[in-house]
């Protein structure tokens, strides 16, 4: 089989050791192969790295084991070409697995050019996506705590969330805390409800008449000091985060001109999938496959079988899932018009998965071009279709409902 590259280093990672072999030509045109085994620590990636040097390597290939590749990856990709590759990409025989066949076994497939390597942004990129992930990792925790909250007062007997819209709102924060008090008299605690809600007395009276206890308080008490602490993570890695996109002031703008797209979303799109697009993915249906926005492709014996599709990064397909059922409620415009289109006879998860997939094209040409979004309008399919067609089709329903239809064209405007 053909070599593709000639200096060429496979690594097993794992947590404590990295087992590396190198290749080089030899004499006489064969392959001179090395293995050894270096500590996942500083000192001895920095060896790694000199080791690697003397061999004169230019490309080094490793599994995405776990979180354990990222130090060396980024110890090592300013000197040689760092390829990630896919753990599902090289599996092996079963029963021939050790560190050593499997430094081997990913040298050889680098070589021979066998395997392709995972998109992995640039370093601005990464640290904007650990911020951003993790922002989502405090929201998402921070819902669990409320529902927490709602299940101690369930448990009391405090019906609140059956009368008022938000639970941690104003009044309702208020209510609480008096509750944790020691405040037991419904209607002294229904008079802290404000705005609106004062109009539902009655029936707030009946709601926080239950047994809050000093348990119950005890967990009340304790859950708001956690939400109170979320929400100051939240707010103290937003500001990071806005911080951090100052460069990509411009690519947050065009964005935000999509349907859909706010600011938040924007910077996790951006966070995933970086800038530069020409220099990483060829075309936007390679962006859509490499995010598991399209259908599948799983063909045998000429049937087409399950076209589900790959799981893909699924931080960028959850926000582009909520940016489709954002755009689809924004009036005229061509995503809610896709959607009504593809509900009928899809469903409307797929429905809002093929927005999705839409969105996600405009995004790769809005970034490749620097251009903003212009909308296909809410009547592109129209236009699309034969007009005249979609007229009698028309015609022939209202005719089926038993109206007499005439038809006068409107008069063009001056």
């Amino acid at each position: 089989m053909r070599r593709l590259i000639e200096r060429v280093c496979g690594l097993d990672v794992h947590k404590d050791s990295v087992t590396a072999c190198v290749r080089v030509p030899g004499p006489g045109g064969e392959s001179l192969q090395e293995i050894r085994t270096f500590q996942a620590t500083t000192r001895g990636l920095l060896a790694l790295r000199d080791w690697l040097a003397a061999h004169k390597v230019t490309h080094v290939a490793m599994e995405s084991t776990g979180v354990y590749w990222k130090r060396p990856f980024f110890l090592l990709e300013d000197e040689f070409t760092c390829w990630l590759i896919n753990a599902q990409h090289i599996k092996r025989v079963p029963g021939r697995k050790t560190d050593v066949a499997d430094a081997e076994w990913i040298c050889d497939l680098a070589q021979h050019g066998l395997v392709r390597p995972s998109f992995v942004p640039p370093r601005e990129i990464r640290d904007l996506r650990d911020l951003t992930r993790y922002r989502k990792a405090l929201v998402q925790e921070r819902t669990r705590e409320v529902q927490r909250l709602e299940k101690v007062l369930q448990d009391a007997g405090i019906k609140l969330s059956s009368v008022a819209s938000k639970v941690l709102g104003v009044s309702g924060r208020a209510m609480i805390e008096a509750l944790c008090r020691g405040g037991t008299d419904p209607e002294a605690l229904a008079e802290l409800a404000k705005g609106r809600l004062r109009a539902k007395l009655p029936a707030l009276c009946e709601a926080l008449e239950g047994s809050f206890r000093a348990h119950h308080a005890l967990m009340a008490s304790r859950i708001l000091a956690h939400i109170d602490y979320l929400e100051e993570s939240i707010e103290d890695i937003s500001g990071e985060i806005e911080r951090a996109m100052d460069p990509f002031a411009r690519q947050i703008e065009l964005l935000d001109s999509i349907p859909g797209v706010g600011r938040k979303a924007a910077q996790i799109i951006l966070a995933e999938i970086g800038v530069d697009m020409s220099g990483v993915f060829p075309s936007a249906g390679h962006l859509a496959s490499w995010a598991g926005m399209c259908p599948g492709n799983d063909e045998s014996g000429g049937k087409r079988r399950s076209g589900r599709s790959r799981k893909g990064d699924r931080h960028l397909r959850d926000i582009l899932t909520q940016v489709a059922w954002a755009a689809v409620r924004t009036e005229d415009s061509y995503y809610r018009a896709q959607y009504n289109r593809l509900a009928r006879h899809l469903g409307k998860k797929k429905a809002i998965k093929a927005v999705g997939h839409s969105i996600l094209v405009a995004i790769y040409h809005i970034l490749s071009e620097g251009v903003p979004h212009q909308d296909l309008g809410a009547d592109y399919f129209t236009r699309r279709d034969n007009p005249a067609a979609h007229t009698r089709r028309l015609v022939r329903q209202l005719e089926g409902l038993g109206h007499k239809v005439t038809l006068e064209p409107l008069a063009e405007s001056a």
